[in-house]
């Protein structure tokens, strides 16, 4: 079956631009110029992925984004924003936010393809894997995509938050440098900042509590999941 795929951008050339990329590439693509239209159809029917325009007329990027990731329905699901930006405070916000990725405009049709094959394909490789436990603070479970915390609540990742731990745990005491993560959990094809691991590492120390100390930062390398 097809994945599919919903952008929402007020630019109907961008639309057009996203959807006959991304088709030719075997996806299906339904896209919208207003944040309340796309909200309405994923009442509906929830998509493999979003593409959020970062200014829009009604409900702009951000907050849509937030909303999404506010949502038990598409907490999951992943995103990519769009932004004619050029400031990393835009980006980074993005990412802090829940935002899987970014591109900015102007961008290759073939990029922004590469980029959402990616994504989903990180969603599809832990699908085999056992689950992994670590000291008894928290359990990852690669086919559910889930991690739980001692009490035993599942604590609420991104996907990129989620593939950077089950790495760092499925080789407990490894450091990863920063371009292996961001070939591993990105694509080598996809080109991405040191700075993206840095704010998914932070964001993970965070939600973990007290075992997010395990995330060792080894200076001028990488990190690492401490023995």
């Amino acid at each position: 079956m097809k994945e599919t795929v919903y952008i929402v951008d007020d630019e109907p050339d961008i639309l057009e631009l996203v959807a006959i990329g991304l088709k030719k590439t075997g996806y299906r693509v339904r896209g919208f110029k207003r944040s309340a239209e796309l909200l309405a159809a994923v009442r509906r029917a929830a998509p493999d992925l979003f593409i959020l325009d970062l200014m829009l007329p009604d409900i702009d990027g951000l907050e849509l984004c937030k909303k999404l990731r506010a949502e038990a329905a598409t907490r999951r699901i992943p995103i990519i924003m769009l932004t004619a930006r050029r400031d990393e405070t835009d980006k980074v916000l993005g990412l802090e936010l829940g935002a899987d990725d970014y591109v900015t405009k102007p961008f290759s049709p073939k990029e922004l393809a590469a980029r959402v094959k990616a994504v989903l394909r990180r969603g599809k490789e832990a699908e085999t894997a056992g689950v992994i436990s670590v000291d008894g603070r928290f359990t990852i479970d690669p086919a559910r995509r889930e991690v739980r915390g001692a009490d035993g609540n599942v604590i609420e990742l991104t996907r990129i938050e989620f593939d950077i731990l089950e790495r760092l745990a499925g080789r407990r005491g490894w450091v990863f440098p920063r371009e292996r993560l961001l070939g591993d959990v990105w694509g080598e094809s996809v080109h991405v900042s040191d700075r993206n691991i840095d704010v998914h590492i932070r964001h993970l120390r965070e939600k973990l509590g007290s075992a997010g100390s395990l995330i060792v930062n080894v200076r001028g390398v990488g990190y690492k999941l401490a023995q």
